[in-house]
């Protein structure tokens, strides 16, 4: 019986997208995920005591802004050699031979994978055959499995791929392939990178995605790790996954349509808050809060939108103990069915001016239908907010047209509300 690490997607030094600077959030730490990551993978490895190591593609990001990125992936490498694990790598679409212009020497223990043709190592002692080919570009659109040979009789085979496989939303349609062509070559394992959602394909061949080890952005929500895999004395296979992030991604979707007021949502997100943070299991945590549900405090929540996100960024300083930042907050309430009229404003008026925005809310295509031109307001806008915005992401308007609704409706009622 032997252990062997499957891992992918490293992305060391990629920077987390979304998070705003604010006071109170754990800037450094966040900052360090990556490497943090890496550093529990070779943690791991060596407690563990792993048979070797592979990684499906993607270690770095694209081309190092200095030697300090290659420089912390070889002192990690180091630590592996002194525990005599050896380390297979290919490179995958942001590390492909064409895109890194730095290189550094590697340790002995590492077997990096040519990008020309496959490449087969081979453990004699662990009758274990391991096949492989990096990335030569950026964008390989041919099915690379095609090309590797077929297992090596009486030894057990492990094939190191970066692609799409079938196709996942979200990923580049990079070396696809079909898990009829994997099966195929007799391997009694593939491990595969890209996908950064962890995911077994197949259980015979086992077939698996490992995903990535430290999420970068909000759509990369839940644990990041790895895949442990034993291989038992009969060639059978299991795979235990492993938590190997530092900073956990969350959604909260509060209903907050029981609430009767402002402080009422604030204290139900206090707890949800509270619950994130516990599930997170002494991670730093960085959450999305989304709040739906019908609401009196509908047109304050968004007239007084920065305050209110303050409040809520306070709350996760005050409950997550400085361990959760608030990537962003979202409103997605609407007013009672039976909305007050502002001011002296017929009713009529207003049941079509809140028709409208629902229909536009629903179907940002309607505006250009009312022959409503984004790129007149872009023009007006100050130089530092023509960049954020997006008239074509659908989602960005619908988020607008949210704002912009109480907006209007206070200050046809007189009042605006402070900020």
């Amino acid at each position: 019986m032997f252990k062997f690490i499957h891992a992918a997607d490293i992305h060391l030094d990629s920077p987390l997208r979304g998070l705003e600077q604010y006071e109170g959030a754990p800037v450094d730490e966040i900052r360090a995920a990556a490497r943090r990551a890496l550093a529990n993978l070779v943690d791991l490895a060596i407690d563990q005591q792993v048979a070797f190591v592979v990684i499906a593609g993607d270690i770095y990001d694209g081309d190092w802004r200095d030697y300090n990125t290659g420089l912390y992936f070889v002192d990690q490498v180091r630590r592996l050699r002194e525990a005599e694990i050896p380390l297979y790598l290919i490179s995958g679409n942001h590390d492909a031979a064409n895109r890194m212009t730095r290189t550094l020497r590697l340790p002995e223990n590492v077997t990096f994978f040519s990008a020309d043709a496959p490449e087969t190592a081979l453990i004699p002692e662990l009758d274990v055959a391991i096949h492989g080919q990096s990335f030569p570009t950026a964008a390989v659109y041919d099915d690379l499995s095609e090309g590797y040979p077929i297992a090596v009789s009486g030894y057990y085979n492990v094939g190191i791929l970066h692609t799409c496989a079938t196709g996942r939303e979200g990923h580049d349609r990079y070396a696809p392939c079909t898990l009829e062509g994997l099966k195929a070559k007799g391997y009694n394992y593939w491990a595969l990178g890209h996908i950064h959602n962890r995911e077994i394909l197949s259980e015979q061949p086992l077939i698996a995605f490992s995903g990535n080890i430290q999420g970068r952005h909000i759509k990369e929500t839940g644990a990041k790790g790895c895949l442990l895999v034993t291989v038992n004395d009969d060639q059978s296979t299991q795979t235990d996954f492993r938590a190997l992030d530092v900073l956990r991604w969350d959604i909260a979707s509060i209903d907050v349509s029981q609430c009767q007021g402002v402080d009422e949502i604030l204290d139900l997100i206090a707890t949800q808050i509270e619950s994130c943070h516990g599930n997170a299991a002494g991670r730093f945590l960085a959450m999305r809060i989304e709040l739906t549900g019908e609401t009196s405090a509908h047109r304050d929540l968004h007239v007084r939108k920065h305050h209110w996100t303050n409040e809520i960024r306070s709350l996760a300083i005050d409950v997550g103990k400085g361990d959760v930042w608030i990537e962003k907050v979202k409103l997605r309430t609407s007013s009672p069915t039976s909305k007050s009229t502002p001011g002296n404003i017929p009713d009529d008026a207003i049941g079509e001016l809140t028709s409208l925005f629902d229909q536009a809310q629903k179907n940002p295509g309607r505006l250009s239908e009312l022959d409503f031109d984004f790129a007149d307001v872009v023009k007006k806008l100050p130089a530092e907010l023509k960049t954020l915005a997006r008239p074509e992401d659908p989602e960005w308007l619908r988020e607008i047209l949210a704002e912009a609704e109480p907006l209007l409706l206070s200050r046809l009622a007189g009042s605006e509300g402070e900020e």
